[in-house]
């Protein structure tokens, strides 16, 4: 989807006149974002080209990370596909499962004595994040059709998921 949609879609549900009145813009400009008629030598690339321009300049995920935060989420970076043939789904399947079944007993050995201390949240915090990049790998395999690079990735890295 292109950034002038996501523009598009969102201004209509609130009014373009109640977005430039609040940002301090002219409607023509919001209106100009919403149709991806802003050139990029005049200065009036849409807010998200910018954003994107910004991280892609300055390489920080921080930027990013910040969008998150302010939306209720978590940045997670997506690993790189590079699926080949040649790996079975039910072992990956099964190590996914595993790597839940540890997340959940790091949780409950932390809360047994009814209180979560900030090593222990940083430590759930950490092996979560790997296992939402995890996942989404073999989800990138599932969608590819292929599990080489998911077999690769365990052999590399079956340790450093585990809860500690």
């Amino acid at each position: 989807m292109k950034s002038q949609d996501i523009i598009r879609q969102a201004v209509k549900n609130v009014g373009v006149k109640r977005i430039a009145a609040v940002c301090g813009v002219s409607p023509s400009l919001i209106y100009k974002w919403a149709e991806g008629a802003c050139d990029a030598r005049g200065g009036l690339v849409n807010p998200l080209e910018r954003t994107a321009q910004l991280f892609e300049l300055c390489g920080d995920e921080q930027i990013i990370q910040w969008l998150s935060q302010q939306a209720g989420g978590f940045f997670v970076r997506n690993p790189p596909s590079t699926c080949k043939k040649g790996f079975e789904v039910v072992p990956a399947t099964q190590e996914i499962v595993q790597q839940f079944a540890d997340l959940l007993g790091s949780i409950s050995s932390a809360a047994i004595d009814d209180a979560i201390t900030q090593k222990e949240a940083k430590s759930i915090r950490d092996v979560w994040d790997e296992l939402k990049s995890y996942t989404e790998g073999f989800v990138k395999c599932c969608e590819e059709g292929d599990f080489a690079n998911l077999k690769e990735w365990l052999e590399k890295h079956p340790a450093s998921v585990r809860p500690t």
